[in-house]
């Protein structure tokens, strides 16, 4: 966990702050981020869009994946998102778990739940893990 932290801690300028996220627990088997949806995070309809979901838990999901493998960098290779119910404005929380993991590749899978536990979406995914680059 507290690699993860450290890890999003510096993330001033990335798409990570850009969403709002926060990190509220890991280990090397699961991860929760959450997020307070505001108005920037709807579409026309007022319901979050499915990009911000989707978003949420491909970055939970490689989270938990780079979390396996002692921050080992690791980069989505097929990722599967079905929406179950609309959420709107409010607290969601994103969980991750690791499936499957051979070689140098990590199955996932993610959900998003709004404040009072309503299934909004679940996802899953495939990472694959980068070679180490060597020291310049």
């Amino acid at each position: 966990m507290d690699k993860l932290r450290k890890m999003v801690e510096g993330e001033g300028n990335t798409f990570w702050s850009y969403l709002g996220c926060e990190l509220v627990g890991a280990d090397e088997n699961e991860v929760c981020i959450a997020l307070q949806a505001g108005p920037q995070h709807t579409n026309v309809m007022g319901i979050v869009h499915g990009g911000v979901l989707t978003s949420l838990m491909d970055q939970a999901m490689g989270m938990v994946a780079m979390g396996s493998r002692q921050m080992q960098s690791c980069v989505t290779t097929n990722l599967n998102v079905h929406f179950l119910s609309a959420m709107r404005q409010g607290a969601l929380e994103v969980k991750a778990r690791i499936l499957h993991q051979a070689g140098r590749t990590i199955t996932t899978e993610a959900e998003v739940r709004n404040g009072e536990g309503t299934l909004g979406c679940i996802s899953t995914a495939t990472f694959r893990v980068l070679h180490k680059q060597p020291s310049d």
